[in-house]
């Protein structure tokens, strides 16, 4: 009877908390669909939340600092945005980011004065060394942007063959384009996986198929996926198979992806060249010659 009386209070428990769960599974989906605008940079205030790791006031003082410079110079807001966005940086803002490479070129400045003066240095020879400071402070951060931004693009050329490989073959399976690119986006990790979340967030947030296609575009704009998103929206407008266009656009890729290996591979000669010449060279002639070079000293030495 015991027995019972407990297998019967467990089954209650577990028949409360499935449907307690089953009634908040709502909530619990829009707080992860919340949770990943978030991530991305899109808070309920209107801008870019700053990330846990960053200081608020820092990022305050960034804004006044990048909006004081903007004010005076002529910021291309659009094209510095594209750069951040393709270096995957959605949470900075182009004010931010000119306040952040003013405070970086100060911090530097700053440092390089200080290490010129801890040298016994006269103060004048320390302001000297401050302005190649501020400069390599005020260029350093645009370049390694600009790298990151670069390197991410390749990135995305790289993997994308594997994406359009993967939607043939679910878009052949019978899903629409939609579900196969929603199931993709779970396998695909890296920079590619990111640009494709982000698309699926956009369209549920109200946004098109077409619409967020073109939104990933202006994000990655690079050759391959300029290629595949026409190719997909021309396939939308015209009517024409999805899968019959995927195949081409995936053979196109494996091309494009060979060329840009061969590319690599001839390139590779030149690349070794200095470092032959510089650093490998010097070194054997010395362990070559230097023998030589001390017999014939010691035989006219002994003359």
């Amino acid at each position: 009877m015991a027995l019972t009386l407990i297998t019967g209070l467990v089954l209650v428990g577990v028949a409360g908390g499935l449907f307690a769960r089953a009634a908040a599974m709502p909530r619990v989906r829009m707080v992860g669909q919340l949770g990943q605008i978030d991530a991305y940079g899109f808070g309920h205030e209107g801008g870019a939340r700053p990330t846990a790791s960053t200081p608020r006031l820092l990022d305050r003082l960034a804004d006044r600092v990048g909006a004081a410079l903007a004010r005076r110079t002529a910021l291309d807001e659009l094209a510095t945005r594209n750069m951040l966005m393709g270096a995957g940086l959605y949470q900075l803002t182009p004010i931010r980011f000119m306040g952040y490479r003013a405070l970086g070129s100060a911090a530097t400045a700053a440092l390089f004065a200080w290490a010129a003066a801890t040298t016994g240095s006269a103060p004048a020879v320390a302001l000297l060394a401050a302005a190649p400071g501020a400069g390599l402070g005020w260029l350093g951060s645009i370049t390694v942007v600009r790298r990151r931004a670069r390197l991410r693009m390749a990135q995305i050329d790289d993997a994308l063959p594997d994406l359009i490989d993967l939607l043939v073959v679910m878009v052949e399976a019978g899903l629409g384009f939609n579900g196969s690119l929603n199931m993709a986006a779970g396998r695909l990790r890296g920079p590619l996986g990111d640009e494709i979340r982000l698309t699926l967030q956009e369209h549920v947030m109200g946004l098109s198929t077409n619409e967020a296609l073109e939104h990933m575009q202006a994000r990655c704009d690079t050759p391959a996926m300029r290629s595949f998103v026409r190719s997909v929206l021309q396939g939308e407008t015209l009517g024409v198979s999805i899968g019959q266009i995927l195949r081409n656009i995936a053979v196109d890729m494996r091309h494009r992806r060979r060329q840009r290996a061969e590319e690599r591979a001839q390139k590779a000669p030149i690349k070794m060249l200095f470092p032959l010449v510089f650093l490998i060279f010097p070194a054997m002639f010395i362990v070559l010659l230097a023998p030589a070079a001390i017999s014939v000293m010691e035989t006219l030495g002994g003359r």
